[in-house]
């Protein structure tokens, strides 16, 4: 059974997903939980709506709110929401015909709102910050994977590479890349797996090629110049910052978390064996107390700068990212990835004030 729901004066804000047949809703109850509990504590009314339930035409939708216990859920009528909070959470939903129907609908509505409409593309990413004499400097030579021929020209230019799916999340489907000449099988590909990699060995480029188009399947991927990381005891460690929008709608930098390797994996990525570090630690650990602030100081302009450059190439207005940078031995910034649907922070001080700016950017909208 469906209540109506009381008129009600709050702003009024939805979190958009995907209907789901037996569970409802998809994406992270936890994560909306915490979002629908924060917004209201700020004054907003919150819900979560389904691209299937967002009817833009009429003044009411029906949406999904928690219930009386923990892990339960109630159905009700709400208000057509003022903003959007896109958390859409697969590139393949995304593709198809309603939901990106949907959201041009939004993009278009008069007295609606969305923010963080679309995925980014990796290889867009790439093109848009090397379009900027700004941003230019952070990005890894970065191309599309075309055949053995893109190949064999990446390869002159750097002899460690890496192969990213354009549209993979979450370190799937990585593959690094080292040419050693005078080796006996002078190529080496390490593939990541669930929690480490393999790696396997080629004397030729042909079978080396051969290798690749098992793994990728024919899939887009990019080849991207590999960055020798800075590393302690032995794993490297990237930056992992989230990046959002005030209630003056500009950018900051919200938080900063680091994420190390584990031992035999070739990404940072948590769910592949990576582990959460404090970058400051870690940091004043190998450059001292002074050169650690210099660093981190570097990576939050780099951050603000870099999300600008990437709203600027996506044409559409943006609330929020996360990105990885990473620093090489000489402590110059490199740009690896941003996603325009972060996942949690896993650092409490950071979790709490993004929840917090997701409504800040929400007042910016509603009053602008």
């Amino acid at each position: 059974m469906i209540n109506r729901i009381e008129e009600d004066s709050r702003p009024v804000i939805a979190i958009l997903t995907m209907h789901d047949s037996t569970r409802m809703f998809r994406g992270n109850r936890q994560n909306f939980q915490e979002i629908i509990k924060t917004g209201r504590e700020m004054g907003y009314l919150v819900y979560v709506v389904t691209v299937r339930d967002l009817k833009l035409n009429s003044q009411t939708v029906r949406g999904f709110t928690p219930g009386s216990d923990p892990h339960s859920w109630e159905q009700r009528m709400f208000p057509l929401p003022r903003v959007i909070y896109n958390r859409i959470p697969h590139r393949e939903d995304e593709l198809k015909p309603q939901v990106s129907r949907k959201i041009r609908e939004c993009l278009r509505h008069p007295q609606i709102d969305i923010y963080n409409p679309y995925f980014f593309n990796k290889r867009q990413l790439f093109t848009w910050l090397s379009s900027s004499s700004l941003t230019r400097k952070w990005a890894p030579l970065t191309k599309k994977l075309r055949g053995i021929s893109s190949l064999r020209e990446m390869i002159k230019h750097s002899s460690y590479l890496y192969l990213k799916p354009e549209n993979g999340k979450a370190g799937q489907g990585i593959m690094c890349l080292r040419h050693q000449k005078n080796k006996y099988l002078p190529y080496r590909l390490q593939i990541q797996n669930e929690k480490n990699s393999t790696t396997y060995k080629a004397a030729s480029l042909n079978r080396l090629w051969e290798r690749i188009y098992k793994e990728t399947g024919g899939s887009p991927y990019i080849i991207q110049q590999g960055i020798e990381l800075t590393s302690l005891y032995g794993r490297a460690f990237d930056l992992r910052l989230l990046v959002q929008k005030s209630d003056q709608g500009t950018w900051g930098v919200t938080g900063i978390g680091a994420r190390m390797a584990g031992s035999h994996s070739i990404t940072t990525h948590v769910p592949r064996g990576g582990t959460v570090e404090d970058p400051e630690k870690l940091l004043t650990t190998l450059l001292g107390a002074d050169q650690a602030k210099l660093i981190l100081n570097k990576v939050r302009s780099a951050a603000v700068l870099i999300a600008k450059q990437i709203e600027r190439g996506c044409h559409y207005p943006l609330g929020e990212m996360s990105m990885d940078l990473g620093l090489d031995s000489s402590g110059e910034v490199w740009f690896f990835e941003a996603n325009s649907r972060p996942m949690k922070f896993d650092e409490p001080s950071i979790r709490k004030r993004s929840l917090e700016r997701i409504f800040h950017y929400c007042e910016y909208l509603i009053n602008k």
